[in-house]
C-alpha cells in the first residue's frame, strides 16, 4: 500500500479552522430555511427532533466540503489557497438566499417563534424579530470565515514572496588561481 505523497498539512489545518464559523453560518442560515412547527392538537408547537436533526446535518455538509477540499489540497505545495477558496465559496452559497429563507420563516411563524401571542406578558420574540437577528448572525459569520480566509492566503502569500526574496544567490566562482611574476610554468612536452 503506498502512501499518497503530502506536500504540506497546512490546507487540511486551514480548512479545518475556516470550517468552524461556515459551520454556525450554516446553522443560522439551515434554521431558517428548514425550521417548521408541528401541528399537536390543533396548536402550532415548536420544531420536531427529526427537523432539528435535518437542520444540523444540513449545516455540517458545507464545513465538511471545507474540510475534504484541504484535505485532497494537500497533495499541492499551493494547496491552502484551495482551502481558502472553497471556504469563500461555501460561505457565500450558504448566506445567497437568507432574504427569501427569512420572509418564509416569518410566515411559518405566525404568532413569531416562540409561538406566544404578542400580548402576553412571557412574549420575547414577535414575529420577524428571531428571523432577523438570525439572518444578521449567518451574514456576520460568513463575513468572518471570508476575512480570515483572505488573512489566510494573503499571510501566506507575503511569507512565499518574503522567502523567495531571501533565497541566497549562488556565490560566484572562485578567480582563477594566480601566478606569480617571474614563475616560469612548466610545460610538459
Amino acid at each position: 500500500m503506498r502512501r499518497v505523497p503530502v506536500a504540506t498539512r497546512a490546507p487540511l489545518a486551514i480548512g479545518g479552522f475556516l470550517a468552524v464559523p461556515l459551520f454556525f453560518a450554516s446553522l443560522m442560515a439551515f434554521s431558517l430555511a428548514l425550521e417548521r412547527p408541528h401541528l399537536e392538537h390543533g396548536v402550532l408547537m415548536g420544531t420536531t427532533s427529526s427537523v432539528e436533526a435535518k437542520i444540523w446535518a444540513a449545516s455540517l455538509a458545507p464545513s465538511l466540503i471545507v474540510v475534504a477540499a484541504g484535505a485532497a489540497a494537500m497533495m499541492w505545495r499551493h494547496g491552502l489557497y484551495v482551502s481558502c477558496v472553497v471556504a469563500i465559496g461555501m460561505a457565500l452559497a450558504v448566506t445567497s438566499q437568507l432574504d427569501e429563507w427569512a420572509v418564509r420563516h416569518a410566515r411559518r411563524f405566525p404568532l413569531g417563534v416562540d409561538q406566544i401571542p404578542r400580548n402576553d406578558p412571557s412574549n420575547h420574540l414577535d414575529r420577524g424579530q428571531w428571523e432577523g437577528t438570525a439572518k444578521e448572525t449567518a451574514l456576520s459569520l460568513a463575513h468572518w470565515t471570508i476575512a480570515l480566509a483572505l488573512a489566510a492566503a494573503l499571510i501566506t502569500l507575503t511569507l512565499e514572496l518574503r522567502r523567495r526574496r531571501s533565497r541566497p544567490m549562488r556565490p560566484a566562482p572562485p578567480p582563477p588561481p594566480e601566478t606569480a611574476e617571474g614563475e616560469a610554468h612548466a610545460s610538459v612536452g
